[in-house]
C-alpha cells in the first residue's frame, strides 16, 4: 500500500468507560487527523467497553441468556462503537463498517484514510480480528489502546509485587496469557491473536489510550510508554 497503514485495536473501555468518554473521543480525532495529513492510514477495530457489560449482566439477571447470546451482546457493542467512531471521522472514513474480516470485497480496495471494523462472531475477539485485518493489508503494526501503562509478568490488582515489562518476545509473552481464549478473561491480548501475530512477524505495542501525548510519540517514532511485543 501506498501509505504506511497502523492497525489500532481500541479498547472498547477508553470509548465507554461508564458512559461515553466524549473527550477522549474528542482528543483521539485530533490526533489521528493530524497524522492522516502526514500520509498515514488507519484501520480502526473498537471493542464494546462498558456497553457490552451491561447487556450482558442485564441479561444473565433476567436469565434464559446463554454464553452464545453474550457473545451476542457483545459483538453488536462494537459495531455500535464502530459506528460512533466512524460517524465521528466521516469526513476521512469508509463508509462501511467490517463486520466480517474474511469479506472484505470493497474494503480492501477502499481509498479513505480511515477504515473501522467491528466485531464478527462469537468465539473471535476485535484483537484477533486486529491481526486478520493487519494481514490481509499487509500492516506489520498493530497498536492496540486500552487502560494500561505497561503489561505486567502477572496481574498486578492480585500481585503487589508484579513487575512491568517494556519489551518481550511473543514466545514469552504466550506463557503469560496462555493458550486459549476466554471471553471473560482479563489478558493484555488475546491468546489466540498472539499465535497469529507471532507467525505472521507481526509488532504489537500496548499503550494506554487515554494518555494521548504518549500515542502521538509512538505515532511519531520517538520513546513512548508502553509494551513492545515482536
Amino acid at each position: 500500500m501506498s501509505k504506511k497503514t497502523i492497525i489500532i485495536s481500541l479498547g472498547g473501555s477508553l470509548i465507554v468507560p461508564e458512559e461515553i468518554d466524549w473527550q477522549f473521543v474528542k482528543k483521539f480525532k485530533k490526533v489521528i487527523e493530524s497524522n492522516i495529513a502526514k500520509g498515514y492510514r488507519f484501520i480502526i477495530i473498537t471493542g464494546g467497553g462498558k456497553t457490552a457489560r451491561k447487556y450482558i449482566e442485564a441479561g444473565v439477571k433476567v436469565g434464559g441468556v446463554d454464553n452464545e447470546d453474550k457473545d451476542w451482546l457483545g459483538i453488536h457493542s462494537t459495531r455500535l462503537n464502530a459506528h460512533f467512531i466512524r460517524t465521528i471521522f466521516k469526513q476521512y472514513a469508509h463508509p462501511t463498517i467490517n463486520r466480517n474480516p474474511y469479506d472484505l470485497e470493497g474494503f480492501l480496495k477502499a481509498k479513505e484514510p480511515i477504515l473501522v471494523a467491528a466485531g464478527y462472531k462469537p468465539g473471535n475477539s476485535t484483537d484477533y480480528i486486529a491481526v486478520l485485518l493487519a494481514k490481509q493489508f499487509g500492516a506489520t503494526k498493530i497498536a492496540n489502546l486500552s487502560n494500561i501503562d505497561y503489561v505486567c509478568d502477572k496481574n498486578p490488582q492480585k500481585y503487589p509485587d508484579a513487575k512491568r515489562i517494556k519489551a518481550i518476545n511473543w514466545s514469552d509473552f504466550q506463557k503469560i496469557v496462555g493458550d486459549t481464549w476466554d471471553p471473560g478473561a482479563n489478558v493484555p491480548f488475546d491468546p489466540i491473536a498472539s499465535k497469529m501475530a507471532a507467525r505472521e512477524g507481526m509488532e504489537v505495542v500496548i499503550l494506554n489510550g487515554k494518555k494521548i501525548a504518549n500515542f502521538e510519540k509512538y505515532l511519531n517514532g520517538e520513546k513512548f510508554m508502553g509494551t513492545t511485543i515482536k
